[in-house]
């Protein structure tokens, strides 16, 4: 049988370097991302031309009835869910009294009712399959929580604390849930620092460097790969930075 994926958040960045690195694991994998769907649709191409069948729609993945709807598309051309990658976020930099409530919804939104709303829905197949990997891509933000960036700390620590206890719930089914603990990464979601902030923080980082998106697809391809023993875990990579 065909494996399948379902990857959120993969018009770029992490999201993007996931589903190309799963190219060579996983046959068929669905794709979505809200903000960018051209470049949703050169995720959707590249892949097809490594052989790989694409379900590419773009969607909120805050939205319940559009996760609801792109499942059920998935499991209706394909049968099976066989992981689930739940990379889809976003964030603020500024004060916490800054901050509105439409903006704090919108983070809590993207970041941790959506990875609730796919494994609301992905985890019946995988139950009935006895089978699944689920793994959501998290932050050290999430660990020991970030100045200035309170609302993406607080979504990242319950993404942590979601994954330690749905993996103690499904271990039973021999479902994997885990997370990746990442640190600096070089993405768009930087895009709102100078290179001259972006270069102090690299001298902080003990590797002396941030992550490439490739890096840390290739980590989610290990965990992914490896026993479903492996289950409840955050597993950092952040070059020793935290």
């Amino acid at each position: 049988m065909k494996k399948t994926a379902i990857i959120t958040g993969a018009s770029t960045g992490i999201g993007k370097a996931i589903a190309l690195e799963l190219a060579g694991h996983y046959e068929k994998i669905a794709i979505t991302s809200y903000h960018h769907p051209e470049e949703l649709k050169n995720t959707r191409d590249l892949l097809e031309h490594l052989g790989v069948e694409c379900i590419a729609m773009p969607g909120d993945c805050g939205s319940y009835a559009f996760v609801q709807h792109f499942v059920e598309e998935t499991v209706s051309a394909w049968g099976h869910i066989d992981a689930l990658i739940n990379n889809a976020g976003c964030s603020a930099v500024g004060l916490l009294s800054d901050m509105t409530v439409p903006e704090w919804e919108r983070i809590l939104n993207t970041n941790l009712s959506s990875v609730f709303y796919y494994c609301h829905e992905v985890v019946p197949h995988m139950v009935k399959q006895h089978t699944g990997r689920i793994l959501n891509i998290s932050s050290v933000w999430g660990e020991v929580g970030a100045s200035c960036e309170v609302a993406y700390s607080a979504t990242k620590g319950g993404v942590n604390a979601f994954t330690q206890a749905l993996g103690k719930e499904l271990a039973p089914s021999g479902i994997a849930v885990n997370a990746v603990s990442c640190g600096a990464v070089r993405t768009n979601m930087n895009a709102c620092f100078t290179s001259e902030e972006l270069a102090d923080l690299e001298t902080s980082i003990p590797f002396g460097r941030m992550a490439a998106s490739e890096e840390v697809a290739a980590f989610v391809v290990k965990i992914l790969a490896s026993p479903d023993y492996l289950t409840g875990q955050i597993l950092r990579f952040d070059g020793g930075w935290i």
